[in-house]
């Protein structure tokens, strides 16, 4: 398991949300129970060789890992629901900036609520994450997801946005871009790029 390997992407998964407590073994041991393991890599930072709180994990076939991902997502360990989604997408899907921001959230929604109600209208690239304050933990009622296109993002837009989620209405637009003041995800540069990459992709 210490061993460095060249990971198939089409067959791993990323776990997110894990407790410091958990180890590789633990985490092959969970896994195993949703099919067969090849390898567990969870990062470790350089100098104090903590876990960073998330992992990869590689499954014999593409098959094993979708279904991983089905079964385990959102299960809990040591408290903690784990967030899990297919590894396969490369940083160009994932940085094409369909990216929303849902607000007016009620207290009671969680990453789990939204991911079963945002999660019709396309793949996303991880999991929602409701915004909460460090030190209390309660939620700040406002939350994001990202969607692996554009095409989904604006599906979700038109179909969620002013609609009750938990008895409050909720909004959904594009998020601030974090490097442009006043900037929104979702522009023609954006779309551009993101069509860019998608045919780029096929001809490979």
């Amino acid at each position: 398991m210490a061993q460095k390997y060249e990971r198939n992407q089409d067959a791993s998964i990323y776990v997110g949300n894990l407790d410091d407590r958990v180890t590789d073994e633990l985490l092959w041991e969970l896994m195993v129970q949703a099919g067969p393991v090849v390898g567990v890599h969870l990062p470790k930072d350089r100098v104090t060789q903590s876990t960073q709180g998330y992992g990869f994990v590689e499954f014999q076939t593409e098959a094993d890992a979708q279904y991983a991902v089905q079964v385990m997502n959102m299960v809990k360990l040591f408290g903690k629901p784990m967030r899990i989604n297919m590894s396969a997408q490369d940083r160009r899907t994932q940085d094409i900036g369909a990216k929303l921001f849902i607000g007016n959230l009620d207290p009671t929604i969680d990453d789990k609520l939204l991911y079963d109600t945002f999660g019709t209208f396309g793949s996303m690239v991880q999991m929602p994450h409701c915004a909460r304050d460090q030190v209390s933990g309660n939620a700040r009622g406002f939350a994001f997801v990202s969607y692996a296109s554009f095409e989904a993002a604006d599906a979700a837009i038109q179909a969620m946005d002013g609609q009750y989620l938990a008895n409050k209405q909720i909004n959904v637009q594009y998020a601030f871009k974090k490097d442009a003041k006043g900037e929104r995800h979702g522009s023609a540069a954006e779309r551009l790029l993101a069509a860019q990459a998608q045919k780029n992709d096929r001809t490979l």
